[in-house]
């Protein structure tokens, strides 16, 4: 795909749609420890538009702010978790996330770079028992939207390692899916804020769109 026809097909898609009245929103996980946790906060409202034009879903681009502890979190059926920095969860707030996600909730931790040394601690208090194991690229979610055949695509440079997806895997569930080394959140965004080139800002949201089907997909 050409750039010019990649910039004229994004626009087209981010600009074109106009939902009904929403049904679902979109949760951002708000927590503790000085991190970021509202980088990007142009990400969501892109990627929900996305969905909507690509998916048939019906999300409200106004996604919901909710700490990590609270009760709110199980009025959502899909979390975003980003930042660059500490992630410090309190006893309470790792139980609480431990029950939604056991439950059925899902969440999608990203990488703004500089998080993984703090956020692999976190999710290890929430989950004592399990490992993040890296995916393989015939997982679904890699394929059911759009086809990812080498796996979880490469957005921004970082430490120039390779993109890497790994799960949290509960009695056979995917319940948290952690995309490492690509920051997907920074190509969702408005594309002056971090002037992505179209074809990798449609690459990122393809792959969002695959997170937010695989999350919906009630046979997972």
């Amino acid at each position: 795909m050409s750039k010019i026809l990649a910039a004229f097909t994004l626009v087209f898609v981010l600009s074109a749609y106009t939902p009904s009245e929403p049904t679902l929103k979109l949760g951002l996980l708000k927590y503790s420890g000085g991190g970021d946790w509202y980088a990007n906060p142009t990400a969501l409202p892109n990627l929900a538009i996305f969905c909507n034009s690509n998916l048939g879903t019906n999300l409200d681009p106004g996604y919901a702010t909710v700490e990590v502890g609270s009760a709110e979190i199980y009025n959502y059926p899909f979390f975003h978790m980003t930042g660059h920095g500490n992630v410090v969860f309190s006893d309470a707030d790792a139980e609480n996330l431990r029950t939604y996600l056991i439950a059925g909730g899902f969440l999608h931790i990203d990488d703004n770079y500089g998080m993984d040394p703090y956020v692999r601690p976190a999710m290890k208090k929430v989950f004592p028992e399990l490992e993040f194991v890296e995916l393989p690229f015939d997982h679904p979610i890699y394929s059911n939207a759009f086809t990812f055949d080498n796996g979880l695509p490469k957005i921004h440079k970082h430490d120039d390692k390779p993109a890497k997806g790994f799960g949290l895997i509960w009695e056979g569930r995917l319940i948290c899916y952690y995309s490492y080394e690509t920051d997907l959140g920074d190509g969702w965004e408005d594309q002056v804020v971090h002037k992505d080139p179209p074809e990798k800002r449609i690459q990122a949201l393809r792959m969002g769109a695959n997170i937010v089907q695989y999350a919906f997909d009630m046979d997972n």
